[in-house]
């Protein structure tokens, strides 16, 4: 017996549709790299997703092939997310930060057909086109030739009807950033991605309505953005676009145009803070700030929670579309001490309707949800990874459970933390140390800029702690004054046996602490008390 209700399949291009009737007239702003700006709204990036569509059909583009782009946030990198998946093809962003070597294997093994990108990546275009084997056209989003992305529009009439089919087909392809090995992709779903979308607008995570003005700073060519196209679009929200992250460019759009809500990476902010250190100039009306990435340090919190900001951290990864869970205040916030809601504050937030989260220990038992007990963390869920793009076999176990590759502590009321990478995880003397926390207590210090902790070989106790830092500029901090600092932040046997100076320190192409690399640049490095 089937229910009494209608039936329409969960695709993406229904968010579009619906932001275009109901919300037409919300604008979604640009500036572009070379400072112009542009404007739009949710009708016109309609209205061209179509034309983009019936140009995309006209070049030979059927249901399910790979269009790429590799470009920055702004308007016609949205247009070609909707038009690309509206005629049943598969958006791939492409990643400008990964190596040459990255975009070659990623671009070859999905079989993109066509590259849109922007004008400030033809070196890359340049150097790597004549290894793209399957890219039959190449299309410059800001180029005013006939070349151009708007060229292309404007020889279609926009009369077209979306591509319908079942709501399993793919629509997404991301890659991984690929710290070890080459780059995995991640092929998502239209009823994936539809039903992340409406998780995500909840005030429990994003807090979206068509009253929110959004700047997205993490950017579209990362794991989708962290799904705020597609839930902007539901929301009917204003988008703020800058193709660059200058911070005095972020300040002035976040007043000018009256940003409520921001999101992206940790580092965003310590730009930011020192643009405020040294203009005076702060965003005036910002209501949330969702952090993501990497674990923001407790002193970024309070600060941004001192300008009457609402913190919110988000976990997650490509294979979960991203969205694992959302910091969002608990019932009895109001009467938390400041003290106590910078804790809660600092973990990575709650479980969202749709996923489960779990810890396992090294021998697969399921560990208590008693904020003590620290495992590996697994996540099943409607918009998480089941298997990655071509593999042989299955990412999961026979429960649907996928392993994150975090260390975690679930506590009573839901909440998650992140201890640790499970490879970055130190381990001595038997008992585990997080690197996470470490770095975080360290960046709490004045005169510490960053810093990365990695094990390093101790003959009695396995591993023990090396805290590489990276000082602020005009800064003489000392070793003996930051382990004074970290003494009060985390148990003592925690203390790095040495810190050590450094100019600067790796990154993934996503921002993140490159510890392979350190842990093979030090791999060698004796401790003086070993």
């Amino acid at each position: 017996m089937l229910g009494g209700m209608q039936d329409f399949e969960l695709r993406v291009p229904r968010l579009l549709d619906h932001a275009e009737r109901e919300h037409g007239g919300r604008e979604i702003v640009s500036v572009w790299a070379d400072g112009s700006e542009t404007r739009t709204s949710w009708s016109g990036i309609a209205r061209d997703a179509r034309k983009l569509a019936q140009a995309l059909e006209k070049m030979g583009c059927k249901p399910g092939d790979r269009i790429a782009t590799l470009g920055m946030n702004h308007s016609r990198h949205l247009v070609a997310w909707y038009g690309a998946i509206g005629m049943g093809g598969v958006i791939h962003t492409l990643n400008p930060r990964l190596f040459d070597e990255q975009l070659v294997y990623i671009a070859n093994h999905a079989e993109d057909r066509v590259l849109f990108y922007d004008r400030a990546f033809q070196p890359i275009v340049d150097r790597l086109k004549a290894e793209w084997t399957s890219i039959e056209h190449y299309i410059v989003f800001d180029s005013d030739g006939p070349d151009g992305f708007e060229a292309l529009i404007a020889r279609e009439d926009g009369n077209y009807a979306w591509v319908e089919g079942p709501e399993r087909d793919p629509c997404m392809l991301c890659y991984t950033s690929g710290t070890t090995g080459n780059p995995k992709g991640v092929l998502y779903q239209h009823r994936s991605t539809l039903i992340h979308a409406m998780a995500e607008v909840a005030p429990a995570v994003f807090n979206l309505s068509s009253r929110a003005v959004v700047l997205p700073v993490v950017p579209m060519f990362h794991a989708a953005a962290w799904g705020l196209p597609f839930a902007g679009a539901l929301a009917g929200a204003k988008f703020v676009y800058s193709a660059v992250n200058d911070p005095a460019v972020l300040c002035r759009l976040m007043n000018e145009e009256k940003v409520t809500h921001s999101a992206g990476v940790p580092t965003v902010w310590l730009s930011m803070f020192q643009h405020m250190d040294a203009t005076g100039e702060q965003p005036r009306h910002l209501q949330q700030v969702t952090i993501g990435g990497a674990a923001a340090p407790r002193a970024m919190i309070e600060r941004i929670m001192g300008m009457g900001v609402t913190v919110k951290h988000l976990w997650g990864m490509t294979e979960t579309s991203p969205i694992g869970t959302a910091g969002a205040p608990p019932p009895h916030w109001d009467e938390m001490s400041l003290s106590d809601q910078l804790d809660h504050v600092s973990k990575q937030g709650q479980i969202p309707f749709g996923v489960e989260l779990r810890i396992i220990d090294d021998n697969g038992v399921v560990l208590p949800r008693d904020g003590v007990s620290s495992g590996r963390l697994q996540i099943r869920g409607p918009w998480v990874i089941k298997r990655y793009f071509r593999a042989d076999s299955d990412a999961v176990d026979a429960d649907n459970w996928f392993d994150t590759g975090d260390v975690a502590v679930l506590h009573p009321d839901g909440t998650m933390q992140i201890t640790d990478r499970a490879k970055d995880v130190i381990k001595s003397g038997g008992e585990w140390i997080s690197s996470v926390e470490l770095e975080n207590a360290a960046l709490g210090c004045p005169g510490v800029g960053e810093a990365a902790a990695i094990g390093i070989y101790h003959p009695k106790w396995d591993e023990r702690p090396l805290l590489l830092v990276v000082r602020k500029p005009g800064s003489t901090v000392t070793p003996a004054e930051i382990t004074a600092h970290l003494s009060s932040h985390v148990a003592k046997w925690w203390l790095p046996d040495e810190i050590h100076f450094v100019d600067d320190l790796p990154h993934t192409a996503t921002g993140k602490l490159l510890k392979t690399e350190l842990r093979a640049r030090f791999k060698d490095y004796k401790l003086a008390a070993a």
